[in-house]
């Protein structure tokens, strides 16, 4: 039977009515007394890392997670990390690249209720989870919500309330679970025997997301340079700045790129991903200026990863070189 260590983070599965609201205080121990079928599909120990509403975590919690995970990935056959949904695939994706090419499988999930109530999705998360982690073949980095199995790079939460919360953008769902029965839809990747994941210890936490609206000005990106390593623009349909030529955008997006800070842009259009080179707007601003362009990652993704790889180099050439790699199927370029 295999060992899966479970690592308690908090978020509504571990909440309570605190009289301002739900909060986090259950520990991992209470939380696994809910589900006991888990003890069936595999031995579990508990680490309770942090009690925190998934608001509350970012980037020094993302490598602290990495961290516990490293410290005993020869003493477990998989990890299950139970975290709030709000920022549940910015975690899944900070994992993906602090944790890579992992043989053993890293499984985030969570709920939208708590556990102790009587009507909650949490048992039945935890309990895919787990039966995911102790599959036969599972690895790397995952979120399972909703019995649903989707990739680390590719998740989204997109609803607040309803119980299938979580959505793969532009990939396919890797599995699904279905009463108590795993079912891959893609092949798996093979590790060899003995191989050994490659863990990260460094991220960026200086990068800023800045979705334009239209009649936005450019001061705020000279407001900000000081403030920020890297700037990514989410604009508008395939991807382009407003007012080129010699124009404001134009301006900033020069100063920027002067002061030797990194500048990306990705479209604010959930599914399809950017293209720039359509229209004239976003083509000469690429011919013009040294920026990149996330394409099709998740807005999730474009941010953490651009914090890892800020986290590992402050060169140009080996920034557009490791933002354009793929990692965990986050981009795909025909």
């Amino acid at each position: 039977m295999k060992r899966i260590l479970m690592l308690a983070t908090g978020g509504t599965i571990a909440s309570k009515e605190s009289g301002q609201g739900l909060s986090p205080a259950i520990t991992s121990e209470e939380i696994l007394r809910y589900v006991p079928d888990i003890e069936v599909l595999c031995q579990v120990d508990t680490l309770q890392l942090m009690n925190l509403d998934s608001t509350n975590i970012g980037p020094t919690h993302w490598l602290e997670i990495s961290a516990a995970i490293e410290a005993r990935y020869s003493s477990y056959d998989g990890f299950v990390i139970a975290h709030g949904t709000d920022t549940m695939a910015y975690t899944a994706a900070a994992l993906s690249y602090l944790i890579q090419n992992s043989p053993k499988p890293i499984v985030i999930t969570g709920s939208q209720k708590s556990i102790i109530l009587d009507e909650t999705d949490a048992k039945r998360n935890l309990f895919n989870s787990f039966l995911y982690a102790a599959a036969q073949d599972s690895h790397d980095v995952s979120l399972v919500f909703d019995g649903k199995v989707i990739l680390g790079t590719r998740a989204r939460k997109e609803r607040t309330k309803s119980y299938n919360a979580f959505s793969s953008v532009d990939y396919p769902e890797i599995a699904v679970i279905r009463d108590g029965k795993l079912i891959r839809y893609l092949g798996v990747k093979h590790y060899s025997y003995g191989a050994e994941p490659t863990f990260y210890h460094t991220l960026e936490p200086n990068v800023l997301l800045l979705t334009l609206i239209p009649g936005i000005g450019a001061q705020v990106l000279e407001q900000l340079k000081d403030s920020f390593r890297a700037v990514i623009c989410q604009s508008f349909g395939v991807g382009g700045l407003p007012d080129l030529g010699e124009g404001s955008f134009s301006s900033a997006v020069k100063s920027w790129l002067d002061s030797g800070k990194t500048f990306v842009m990705m479209t604010q259009v959930p599914y399809e991903g950017s293209d720039m080179s359509v229209y004239q707007v976003g083509r000469q601003l690429k011919n013009r200026y040294p920026i990149l362009e996330a394409y099709n990652m998740t807005m999730e993704a474009a941010a953490t990863k651009l914090m890892w790889v800020l986290g590992q180099t402050d060169r140009p050439e080996e920034i557009e070189a490791r933002f354009y790699q793929t990692i965990q199927y986050d981009l795909i370029r025909a």
